[in-house]
């Protein structure tokens, strides 16, 4: 009669450094600090209609901000925007007739993300950042009229071009 004869069917034997090893194993990331696939998104879409995440990093140009929108549109709902670095939030220090002064004047944005260029750290919080927000999200009807107002806020907002000052 030997030990596995005792032992309910089920059941494995083995050693806590083996068990650890095969766990240590299973569970290699590509990048240690900055990998994206921890938080579940590593397959990269690049078809609008297979995506819910848009990040815009760089400036737009006004000849762009029409592609920009209609890719925004055939994107799948719910659907989110984060605006990385200071030319997507504002424009940056490209302030002329050909540059849109914020992507926010296109597409409503959910999260900025400040900087010229934003680290990789800056980029984990703001999706870390956007993971609680949907979290915290309403559903439904709700959902529907919130966007429709931040929408409609976002287009009719002045643009910073026409803004004096800074209690403008």
């Amino acid at each position: 009669m030997g030990l596995e004869e005792k032992i309910p069917s089920g059941f494995v034997l083995t050693t806590v450094e083996k068990l650890a090893g095969y766990m240590r194993k299973n569970s290699l990331w590509p990048a240690a600090k900055y990998d994206i696939s921890r938080f579940g998104m590593e397959v990269f879409r690049a078809s609008p209609r297979q995506a819910d995440l848009m990040i815009v990093a760089g400036r737009v140009s006004n000849k762009m901000a029409p592609v920009l929108r209609q890719i925004y549109d055939q994107m799948a709902a719910p659907k989110w925007v984060i605006a990385m670095g200071a030319c997507a939030s504002s424009g940056g220090m490209f302030n002329n007739y050909a540059i849109v002064q914020g992507v926010d004047h296109v597409v409503p944005v959910d999260i900025y993300l400040p900087g010229c260029p934003p680290r990789p750290e800056m980029l984990m919080d703001a999706i870390l950042k956007l993971h609680s927000k949907i979290y915290d999200e309403k559903l439904g009807s709700n959902r529907a009229e919130i966007i429709k107002e931040v929408e409609l806020a976002a287009m009719n907002a002045k643009p910073t071009i026409e803004m004096k000052g800074l209690l403008a």
